[in-house]
């Protein structure tokens, strides 16, 4: 029976060749996580790493090798055409009956495509009621009576 001795021995050779393979793997994954933990410390610090890809976090480290790819472009998001401080006037304004901040949130969504963190919200909010251009009643914003 030589050929199942064959088969036997390539089996083998195939086995240690797949040994080799992982055992360089994880030396290279190692390499790998140390010279992104090297980046990090040298951006912490300010200098410039160069042409080094940024990862997002959580994002597991590539341990085989991957063809070489062209560099995809970020859409380009463009700015809103109207300013967070204007957009939240016609937001009250739009609610006659006085808009609550979640109001307000949902008016820039909905009307601006505008995406708004609440606490940038609420300072727009009082810069206009110190300013005298919004009123706050009952955990509403109105526009002042003139």
């Amino acid at each position: 029976m030589a050929t199942s001795d064959e088969i036997g021995r390539e089996r083998q050779r195939v086995s240690e060749q797949l040994a080799r393979l992982d055992a360089e793997r994880a030396k290279l994954a190692d390499e790998l996580n140390d010279l992104e933990i090297a980046e990090r410390v040298l951006t912490q610090f300010g200098k410039t790493t160069g042409t080094i890809e940024r990862r997002r976090r959580g994002s597991p480290a590539r341990t085989a090798p991957v063809a070489r790819e062209a560099p995809r472009a970020r859409p380009h998001r463009e700015a809103p055409t109207v300013a967070l401080r204007d957009a939240v006037l016609r937001a009250v304004e739009a609610h006659r009956g006085g808009a609550t901040a979640n109001d307000v949130l949902g008016y820039l969504s909905r009307e601006f495509s505008m995406t708004v963190r609440p606490n940038h919200l609420g300072m727009a909010l009082q810069r206009h009621r110190r300013g005298g251009r919004l009123e706050l009643r009952d955990q509403r914003w109105y526009v002042p009576r003139t």
